[in-house]
């Protein structure tokens, strides 16, 4: 068995992955921290790596059941980090190859993955943080927790999880509103519309995403995670819808507007899209 794909230990893990932090619970109740508060949680290509690689491990140990992922302080994840990602200027290229890549397997592996995954949502979560709140098989957010797909803001079409997951969520009506427009949502609007599974108040976020790791955990194991591969055929079936999502904002990851976008952010200045008309 490939070294990716081998049982390992906590200790084992913790000594691989740079930014998450692991905590075994009862009932083979794995807990993942992404860890890096200093930034808000944002994400690096290694972050980026490690959170579709993650997936496929837990997959593969026998003693985890059910993993919740949450973030370290007040972030759960605050997206991409300015200045790492779209430096490339040819859009045919190994980089942008990685990129896309990695971009489709931090969804494809939660999507896989035969263990549940429930996501705590605390504070912001944005972008390819958002992917992975959102991916998780329950969401489980606080009240004033703010969800932006990000990527608007950016210059970049909506690629990694949202063209993809938020019309199985909610109506086609809202993902329009929200996506075309950048506008946030809170953790009470989202469970409103039903973006997300569960909102409760920010201080019970953690606890109440264990609570429901537990439950799971206690289920009968084949049952469950069958149900699970069985329901996510509804987002398997929108795979062409995925690539197609992807390719696209690979295509504006590497355009004048995103880097206008990224400019403009890191001086705290507005930003002025070149695309925009007078």
């Amino acid at each position: 068995m490939p070294e990716a794909f081998e049982m390992a230990s906590i200790d084992a893990w913790a000594a691989r992955y740079e930014h998450l932090l692991f905590d075994q619970h009862p009932h083979g109740v794995l807990l993942i921290t992404i860890n890096r508060p200093e930034t808000g949680n944002a994400v690096n290509p290694r972050l980026h790596v490690e959170l579709a690689q993650i997936w496929r491990e837990v997959d593969a140990d026998p003693t985890v059941t059910v993993a919740v992922i949450t973030g370290a302080g007040a972030t759960f994840c605050s997206g991409g980090e300015l200045g790492t990602f779209g430096q490339d200027d040819n859009p045919a290229s190994a980089s942008v190859d990685e990129s896309m890549f990695e971009m489709s397997a931090l969804v494809d592996n939660m999507i896989s993955c035969r263990k549940p995954i429930v996501s705590a949502v605390n504070g912001l979560a944005m972008a390819s943080g958002l992917a992975v709140a959102l991916s998780a098989d329950i969401s489980v957010v606080g009240a004033s927790a703010k969800l932006n797909d990000g990527h608007l803001r950016g210059g970049m079409a909506a690629g990694d999880h949202a063209a993809l997951l938020w019309p199985l969520y909610m109506s086609l009506a809202k993902v329009r509103y929200y996506l075309l427009t950048g506008e946030t949502l809170t953790g009470h609007e989202a469970e409103r519309l039903g973006l997300v599974s569960v909102c409760v108040p920010d201080d019970q976020v953690l606890a109440r995403a264990l609570g429901v790791a537990a439950r799971i955990a206690t289920n009968a194991q084949y049952a469950t995670r069958w149900t699970k591969k069985a329901l996510n055929t509804w987002v398997r079936q929108q795979a062409p819808i995925f690539e197609l999502s992807t390719a696209l904002q690979m295509l504006t990851l590497h355009g004048t507007d995103m880097r206008s976008a990224m400019s403009a952010l890191a001086d705290g200045r507005k930003v002025q899209f070149p695309s925009v008309q007078p």
